[in-house]
């Protein structure tokens, strides 16, 4: 016997039974982004890996370790799979000269892809939707954005949620910051762990965002970027926080919020949550107004986010939000040459109609079929015999209800269907 072949550790399959969810997620985030005019862009699953190291930063997890990189030994290309989606889209705008048009909204979803230790929620082959919105130099958009994402909590009927803002004002203001926090950590070198000596000198920012903690009062006590902001990041951190306010979003100010991503500047944010373990954060984003330019583009400023889907998914069941699976309308049994005939026009009429019809494949007894019909989970069977056929009728049968069987026209099928 051939040995089985099985998915790939952390890239999991979506079955049936919990598909629907998927669908319930996605017509809801489709709603949602209408609502606030944002259009769909599709970037490629694979890009350059170069695209990902000027980007999101060669001193980065995802750079050093997570992302799935290979060379393409056709061409020699080194190419990765996407570890995120803002790169890509901001590589498509700038192929495409969007911006000419005037300044952009735009939104994508699909796989993303990196190698770490799968957990609750979180898989090496994962889903984001993302949401960027570039050429707006506002604070307004930045609150956009949030208050974006309050609205659709309240449609996916997620509660509990915190969020939490920050800044990390601009390149000046950092590399003024970087200078004191080398020299702060320098002097507690020797009680820093290995990733935090390693970075110490290339990226000082993301030992602020370490979890060991061993260096939490070290950590604590390192000097704050909001100390060292210049005049108009600080206005834009202000304008922000005035306007969430004004639109009644409930938000926390984190100073040590830095993201994982090199690209960011000014405005940060995270949506947290307690009841998704150590993963607490489903989704989060900022301002990068430097990236276009970065990757070569004509300089232009924006800001996005990324939600994990497979984790919202996993907190829409933790707050008690249940997805009904889309039930067929009718399961049509049938028995006969002439049955069989008229069971095809029958089901094919009612789908026309709007209908959703199963039709019986396999043959087999009336009674094997009804338990078939039974297991559907159909409002309705529909029983077609040689003798219904005959007089151009059906037998309706209530599954769900206390009714009685009836035999109807064709053409009446459909409105008791839906009623």
């Amino acid at each position: 016997m051939a040995k089985v072949v099985k998915a790939v550790r952390g890239m999991n399959d979506i079955l049936p039974g919990e598909a629907y969810q998927w669908h319930f997620f996605e017509q809801t985030v489709q709603d949602w982004l209408a609502m606030y005019g944002y259009r769909c862009i599709r970037t490629p699953l694979v890009e350059h890996t170069d695209l990902f190291v000027r980007s999101i930063g060669e001193v980065t997890d995802i750079v050093e370790k997570e992302m799935y990189s290979f060379v393409d030994h056709l061409n020699n290309d080194r190419l990765a799979l996407r570890p995120e989606g803002t790169a890509a889209c901001v590589r498509a705008v700038i192929e495409h000269n969007l911006l000419y048009a005037g300044p952009q909204r735009l939104s994508y979803s699909g796989p993303m892809f990196r190698h770490e230790r799968p957990q609750k929620g979180r898989y090496r082959q994962f889903h984001q939707v993302g949401v960027e919105a570039l050429g707006y130099s506002g604070p307004d958009i930045d609150a956009e954005l949030i208050v974006m994402c309050a609205r659709l909590w309240q449609m996916l009927g997620i509660t509990g949620l915190r969020l939490e803002i920050g800044t990390l004002g601009s390149a000046e203001s950092r590399a003024l910051h970087r200078t004191r926090l080398i020299k702060y950590f320098e002097q507690y070198a020797k009680h820093l762990d290995e990733d935090a000596n390693r970075r110490l000198h290339t990226n000082p920012l993301r030992i602020l965002d370490s979890k060991n903690p061993e260096m939490q009062p070290i950590i604590e006590q390192a000097p704050k970027l909001i100390d060292d902001l210049d005049e108009p990041s600080r206005i834009h951190f202000e304008m922000l926080q005035l306007l969430l306010r004004e639109q009644g979003v409930q938000f926390e100010i984190n100073l040590r919020l830095v993201r994982g991503l090199d690209y960011y500047n000014r405005t940060v944010f995270e949506w947290v949550t307690d009841k998704l373990g150590a993963q607490s954060a489903v989704c989060a984003g900022g301002r990068y107004d430097g990236l276009i330019e970065q990757i070569g583009g004509k300089p232009a400023p924006a800001c996005g986010f990324a939600m994990g889907v497979e984790r919202l998914l996993v907190l829409m069941h933790e707050c008690g939000k249940e997805i009904e699976p889309l039930l067929p309308d009718a399961y049509i049994v049938h028995q006969g040459e002439q049955a069989t005939s008229f069971a095809w026009k029958t089901a094919e009429f009612l789908r026309e109609t709007g209908c959703r019809v199963i039709l019986h494949c396999g043959g087999g007894s009336f009674k094997s079929q009804m338990k078939k019909a039974d297991a559907s989970g159909a409002r309705y069977a529909i029983i077609i015999g040689d003798d219904e056929a005959s007089a151009g009728e059906v037998t309706l049968k209530p599954m769900r209800l206390a009714a009685d069987q009836a035999r109807v026209d064709l053409h009446a099928l459909s409105d008791l269907i839906k009623t």
